[in-house]
């Protein structure tokens, strides 16, 4: 018999594939840019610009204020937040498109210095929160034929370090842009043993 205070809520993740998301390819962040110019989304350009370029969690992607990314009335090359999990600054660059896209929405939008660079809909005041940010990812895989339940808020954060690693093969590097306390964090967040394997594995092929 089920009470007040024992209520019958499903399980978050009931039907759906839990496990670390993979991180789009370049072919996938063009994909969804021209797509998002040219459906003039500005705010959804900006955001998914600056995820990228960030390479923070959602819980703080969510959160920036106008005054985090900008130096006065221009948005600047590169930017410092204090993230919520670790409570340790973690540094990141914003190239030229994200910052073109940026200052676009914040004129549209009319945003000052102190406001949320990404405001929600729920109430006044109020940024985006996780879950909509997540709706809105979705979105953004989905009408490139990507499988939702493949990628996630969490690919956008995978995607630049990813690419960084694959290039460079500077694990350090990659370390200090995410901003992991220990080596071996990343090490399982790019999931290197497995994909080299699988290259490896290509290059027998060949």
């Amino acid at each position: 018999m089920e009470t007040a205070s024992t209520p019958n809520h499903a399980p978050w993740n009931k039907g759906k594939l839990v496990g670390q998301k993979a991180p789009l390819r370049l072919r996938d962040i063009w994909a969804i840019r021209v797509r998002l110019q040219l459906q003039a989304k500005p705010r959804d350009l900006a955001l998914f610009n600056l995820g990228i370029d960030s390479k923070l969690r959602a819980c703080d992607l969510v959160k920036l204020r106008v005054k985090d990314v900008c130096h006065g009335d221009r948005v600047a090359q590169r930017a410092i937040v204090m993230q919520q999990k670790t409570e340790r600054p973690v540094q990141f660059e914003i190239t030229e498109a994200a910052r073109t896209s940026i200052a676009q929405w914040i004129a549209a939008m009319g945003l000052r210095a102190q406001d949320y660079l990404f405001p929600g809909r729920a109430r006044p005041g109020a940024h985006l929160c996780t879950r909509q940010y997540a709706r809105i990812v979705h979105g953004w895989v989905s009408a490139i034929g990507l499988d939702p339940a493949t990628f996630g808020t969490h690919s956008i954060r995978r995607t630049k370090p990813t690419l960084i690693y694959r290039r460079t093969r500077n694990l350090r590097a990659v370390q200090l842009l995410l901003g992991h306390t220990k080596l071996e964090s990343t090490v399982r967040y790019l999931g290197i043993e497995v994909e080299d394997a699988l290259e490896l594995a290509e290059q027998t092929d060949a």
